[in-house]
Formats: C-alpha cells, structure tokens, sequence
C-alpha cells in the first residue's frame, strides 16, 4: 500500500508489525536534508532541516540570530538545490559579513540551531533588547490559534516527525503556519514568511508545537514578537530571557489550558502561575 506523501515527506519500504503480524508496506517519512547558509560567499552555518521554504528559513534565521537587524540588510542570491542538500547564498553588509567571521562556526549535523556560531557562554547568554508592550490578545484568541496551527500541519499529518511554529493576529487568526523537522527551523521560516509578506511580527503572537527553550524566546524577542505560546514546558534560561525580555512566556498550551510564566498583562484577565506540579509531559 503507497503511502500518502505531501511535499516535505519521501516514501521509504518498511517492515510494520501489529501484534503478532508484521507487512511489508510503503511508509511517508519527514524529508531531512543539510541546509548550507552562506554569506557573501563565506559558509557560516549547516542546518539540518525540512527542504521547503528555503529563502524564509534563511531570512528568519538571519534575523533571529542577530546576524542582520533588518530584513533588507539581507538578500538571497541564490538557492542551490543538490541530490544530497542544498546551499542557500545570502548578501549581507560588510560590516556584518565582519561580524560572522569572529563568531566563524560551521554547525553541522544538527535539526537547525538557536545559538548558532557563539562561542563563549557570554555571547549567548547577552540578553536581547526589550520587546515592545503594545499587543493584548483577545479571550479564547491563544485556543483558536492552536487549534488552527493543529489542522495546518500536513507534513506533520503524514509523517509524525515534524514541529510546527504559526503567527496569529491578536484575535487568534492564524496568518502563518511553517513545518520542519527542527523547532528552531520551523520559527525561522514563520519570522522569515512575515517579513516576505510584508507583516509585522510586532503586532501578533508564535504560537509553536515544541517546548520553549531559551534559544525559541531568544529567536522570539529579537523578532520583536511580544507573545510567544509553547504546547510543552519551557527551560529556567527560557523563562528568565523572557522576563528580562519583556516577552510572554506560555506553555502547556493546548486545549483551554496554558500556564503564563512572564509579563501576563497581554492576556486578559490573565494572571502569572506557578508551572503545574504534574504537568504534562513535554513533546520533547
């Protein structure tokens, strides 16, 4: 029996067993390539990512990274697709191109990275500016914007091994939704496809199918989202970027239940808690 592909998935021959039957069968399997980035024709970075949506993943990441402040201080060249991956080349400034070769990391092996080419623990732990404190979110607008990204996962449908991340106006429409195999990856190509629309990340919120690790709020806070809404727990690091960050923290989002962890003021009628005592396990 074929199985259903979408694009981001291939087939492969397996053998399932059920009890005490095992068939041969044709199962879609999550699409995972190396993604090289390189700038003015320098390699920085590998990310091992789902090939769709190359020029937002690379524009996100860009941004997210702190590797350009804004989104036309980058240009994508060129997307070179091969049997075994692909090369995306960016154009930077100089001053910029400068910067990347003193932090000279070539990540590899890895599904995206959120800390990319740093090498000492206090050029990751340097905390963003603060987010602005504009945006307030309608009641019930977190539920239906998880509950859209849920159906907008096709990749994810077919496969099992995907994250998403998904950008939603304040009452809840989602306006963005992105698949990968990495967390980082998925966020990347959200950031990326605001900017490529022309939207700005200030005025909604992420609402994304990870955990919140410190490196998903750094990437958060330095796209200037104010929101961001975890299905998973978030990390201390994460929590205290946050605070720090002025960005709201959630997690445990799914269903009508969630757990704001930093600066509550942007739900209404919400209030900070105390992470739950047997809270549900996290996706990973």
């Amino acid at each position: 029996m074929a199985a259903v592909l979408v694009p981001g998935a291939v087939e492969r021959r397996v053998r399932r067993t059920r009890g005490a039957h095992a068939t041969l069968a044709l199962d879609a399997v999550a699409d995972e390539v190396p993604i090289a980035l390189e700038y003015n024709g320098t390699p920085f970075a590998v990310l091992m990512a789902t090939p769709l949506e190359l020029d937002e993943l690379a524009l996100g990441f860009s941004l997210s990274e702190g590797i350009v402040a804004s989104p036309s201080d980058v240009r994508v060249e060129a997307v070179q697709v091969h049997l075994d991956g692909a090369v995306v080349r960016l154009r930077v400034p100089d001053a910029a191109a400068q910067q990347l070769q003193r932090r000279r990391r070539n990540l590899q092996g890895r599904s995206g990275c959120g800390l990319c080419g740093n090498a000492s623990i206090e050029a990751v732990l340097q905390p963003p500016p603060p987010v602005a404190d504009r945006l307030r979110i309608e009641p019930g607008a977190l539920r239906r914007a998880l509950d859209a990204l849920h159906r907008r996962q096709p990749i994810n449908t077919a496969t099992g091994a995907t994250h998403a991340a998904g950008w939603a106006t304040p009452d809840g429409a989602l306006a963005l939704a992105h698949e990968d195999v990495g967390r980082h990856n998925a966020l990347d190509k959200c950031i990326g496809g605001l900017h490529r629309a022309g939207i700005d990340p200030r005025t909604g919120f992420a609402v994304v199918t990870s955990r919140a690790s410190y490196e998903m709020a750094l990437k958060s806070a330095r796209a200037g989202i104010e929101l961001l809404a975890a299905i998973s727990a978030p990390t201390s690091l994460a929590i205290a970027l946050a605070d720090s960050a002025g960005l709201t923290l959630i997690g445990f989002a799914r269903d009508a239940d969630h757990v704001v962890y930093t600066h509550p003021r942007r739900l209404d009628g919400s209030t900070a808690a105390p992470r739950a005592r047997h809270a549900p396990e996290a996706r990973r």
